[in-house]
Order: structure tokens, then sequence, then C-alpha cells
């Protein structure tokens, strides 16, 4: 098994910066694609940004040009630098990935997500 934590939200002024942390901590024995995700109340969860292991990068359309999605393989982390935020990027944002464990198996989790409230 395998824990996803994320933290570095809050509350932002319309125009403000943050940067969102991913710590993956348990069997890992290698994490394939990683992501964000946000989900805004009454709306589904949607894709922010994915990377790959290798560094490939995909945005939202939404975000693109504003969001930089980043990892470090060595230590297992994920990052989200979000600049020019806009208060329709409050939601609680959910860090994801396909992790290998030592068995060899993949599994895609979940962490338990962090809100992200832009707001004057």
């Amino acid at each position: 098994q395998a824990q996803l934590v994320e933290s570095g939200g809050g509350l932002v002024q319309p125009g403000g910066s943050l940067r969102l942390s991913c710590a993956a901590s348990g069997s890992i024995l290698r994490i394939r694609a990683m992501g964000w995700y946000r989900q805004a109340p009454g709306k589904q969860r949607e894709l922010v940004a994915s990377i790959t292991r290798g560094g490939n990068t995909n945005y939202a359309d939404s975000v693109k040009g504003r969001f930089t999605i980043s990892r470090d393989n060595a230590k297992n982390a994920m990052y989200l630098q979000m600049n020019s935020l806009k208060p329709e990027d409050t939601a609680v944002y959910y860090c994801n990935a396909d992790i290998m464990g030592y068995d060899t198996r993949t599994n895609n989790y979940w962490g338990q997500g962090t809100q992200v409230t832009v707001s004057s």
C-alpha cells in the first residue's frame, strides 16, 4: 500500500500564487503517471494537469499558461505551481498517482485533498 499526502493549500487573493505539493510514501517501487485534479462545490472532479514519469505534461485549457506541474522522482513528490489565480480556481485539489508496489502490481491512489480558496 502507498499513501499520497497533499499540502500547500490555503486562502489567496485573486492574482496571487500558491504551490501545492504531493508526497508519496509506503510500498513504492515506481511511480508512473501523476496528476492533479480538483473539485469545486456542486461540480464534478476534473483533471487540472498530469505528468508522466519522463516529464511529459498535459494541462486543462483553463489553467494553461498559469499553472505548472512538476515532479521529483527521487523524492516521490509532485508539485503544482499556481500563478495568476482566479476565483474560479477555488476547489479541493487532489493528488493522483499510478504506483507500482514491491509486489509489482500497479494501483491508482488518491490523496485526501487540500482546499484552495481564491477570494478577496
